[in-house]
């Protein structure tokens, strides 16, 4: 098995690496920061069983990106994959020729299960069995359904992600954008002179006002929507 994986959020590339190795020991797996460093592997003539997108990578533009990829390599599988998209996006995608939609929510297990079931030529979109609609990808980590093709759309209530950044307090802006930055508890406990405790206090409450499901969810979220705070020297 040959994967391409493209994203520009070294966390979330590298933890995806170790669970496909862990999973797959013999997979190769190619690995980009942009959608031209997938093509660079592309056009070296690379031909991966699968290609996993992220949506707001530098080159993509919107669905620009990923339409080039499908005209100048119609063959290839191609997954999409982001923290914060909208229902029109994901449809548009589909009517591109994506093979599945992986909200980053997912916990590392169902993203190899879903990277196995695609690579056997079935389709995987994070389905809302309760509205009947594909899962926004902010929605928490949540069993998707499996459907052979696309499921139809329909009007589902939508979390503005950057309004609940916008309702963190000062002190929650200032540890997630060391949680952004990978430090951990520790470490951001010493560079705000707080307890680690009262740091693990924060860290919950961010999680829960993000409705993200642990530290490096609730970090995505915040590269998605190009989150900026001034942190403490």
């Amino acid at each position: 098995m040959k994967l391409l994986v493209a994203d520009d959020h070294t966390l979330f590339r590298d933890a995806l690496l170790q669970y496909i190795q862990r999973a797959e020991p013999d997979a190769e797996v190619l690995l980009a920061n942009d959608l031209q460093g997938a093509f660079s592997y592309l056009e070296a003539g690379e031909v991966p069983n699968l290609i996993l997108l992220d949506y707001r990578m530098p080159g993509m533009n919107g669905l620009k990106g990923l339409e080039k990829l499908r005209r100048t390599y119609p063959d290839m599988k191609v997954i999409l994959m982001s923290g914060v998209v909208e229902l029109p996006d994901i449809q548009d995608a589909i009517d591109l020729g994506i093979v599945g939609y992986f909200p980053k929510t997912m916990s590392g297990k169902a993203f190899i299960k879903a990277i196995q079931l695609v690579i056997t030529g079935e389709k995987f979109f994070s389905f809302d069995s309760e509205a009947y609609s594909l899962m926004p990808s902010y929605y928490g980590d949540q069993e998707a359904d499996v459907k052979n093709g696309a499921p139809s759309i329909s009007s589902a209530k939508q979390v503005d992600s950057k309004q609940r950044i916008e309702s963190l307090s000062d002190r929650e802006g200032e540890v997630l954008s060391y949680l952004v930055n990978g430090d951990s508890n520790k470490e951001i406990a010493n560079r705000l002179d707080l307890q680690v405790v009262t740091v693990k206090l924060h860290v919950r409450g961010i999680c829960r006002k993000l409705g993200a499901k642990n530290r490096t969810q609730a970090a995505l979220i915040a590269q998605e929507n190009d989150f900026q705070q001034q942190v403490s020297s």
